[in-house]
């Protein structure tokens, strides 16, 4: 369970009692997620907002110096019409508080948030319906946020892909596949694309079936912000693409695919520079997760009760995009 930091039910309803959302009712850990402490929570409000709640401590792998970005960038969309979470703001108007971890012999402090519970379901095997709508919704996110004020870089641009797979070293990649240390020349190239020039907005880049919420094909809720930031929407797509088009054995579904796009470029058309960088972004959206996929499964001990993630499957995803991504915005 992704509950790293206990909180006892005092705990927690004095935390609640900080914003007005009425008493707490019941608060119930949630599995998913391997960064941070969350929790479902109800209370006895029944405002515009609701009753119930996600419940977020950070732990790890978020600067709270970008916690104003995040969730202000929610309050952004939100206002706009897209299917973001809204954050709760407590008495004082803050959107996040710091909370006493009572686990902590120091008595550190950590930082809390509480998010609107959006319904829906995360698509398991996404059908070119439901492609379509994702692609159509992150195109209005794009355009619902190129007004936000605040701006954050890509922590994990081309750059950081190619440094990471530096870092592992070619016979430690090996280990893992022998044709994964081809990829570090592959990463290199990626990290000397100038896509200065793009179209830019915040993007969520991050935007794994996972992190969507769906009722049948109606896209009810984006979420998992924490790698969102100031950059090219085409990597978003391409990102979202790398994501979504593929099934279970790395094969590409065109279906899927060509749905994805034209829900896309149904609210925003593509510019010709980005369609002709479209495979070249894909290739280096790919190259970001085989590298933070190459860090992880090093780093994890083999004792270890996790399921560690297999860095050859974007791998494959990059050779398909190498072979055939030039043709996937013809027409």
């Amino acid at each position: 369970m992704a509950v790293y930091t206990h909180l006892g039910a005092e705990d927690l309803a004095r935390l609640i009692g900080e914003y007005d959302v009425g008493s707490l009712v019941m608060a119930k850990g949630i599995a998913e997620g391997v960064s941070n402490s969350n929790w479902l929570v109800e209370t006895t409000g029944r405002g515009a907002s609701g009753s119930r709640f996600i419940l977020t401590l950070y732990e790890r792998r978020i600067d709270y110096a970008d916690l104003p970005y995040f969730l202000g960038l929610l309050d952004h969309l939100a206002a706009r019409g897209c299917p973001v979470p809204r954050t709760m703001h407590d008495r004082d108007g803050a959107s996040w508080r710091m909370v006493e971890d009572p686990g902590s012999p120091s008595g550190a402090s950590k930082a809390a948030a509480l998010i609107e519970f959006l319904p829906g379901v995360s698509p398991t095997r996404p059908t070119p319906q439901q492609a379509r709508a994702v692609g159509a919704v992150l195109a209005n996110l794009h355009l619902a946020a190129r007004d936000f004020p605040q701006t954050r870089a890509n922590a994990m641009d081309f750059a950081a892909s190619a440094a990471i797979l530096d870092a592992c070293a070619a016979d430690a990649l090996g280990g893992i596949d022998p044709a994964l240390p081809a990829m570090l020349g592959h990463a290199r190239a990626a990290a000397a694309l100038d896509l200065a020039a793009l179209p830019q907005s915040q993007t969520h880049t991050d935007l794994f079936p996972d992190n969507v919420l769906m009722l049948g094909d109606e896209v009810t809720g984006l979420i998992d912000f924490y790698f969102a930031c100031t950059g090219p929407m085409l990597l978003d797509l391409a990102v979202t693409h790398a994501a979504w088009c593929f099934d279970g054995d790395n094969a590409y579904r065109a279906d899927c695919g060509a749905a994805l796009i034209r829900g896309y470029q149904d609210v925003r058309r593509l510019e010709e520079a980005e369609r002709a960088l479209f495979s070249d972004v894909a290739k280096g959206a790919c190259l970001r997760f085989v590298a933070s996929r190459a860090e992880d499964w090093l780093d994890t001990p083999d004792d270890a009760l996790v399921t560690r993630k297999d860095p050859m499957q974007f791998a494959r995803r990059w050779e398909f995009y190498h072979d055939h991504g030039a043709g996937l915005l013809a027409g």
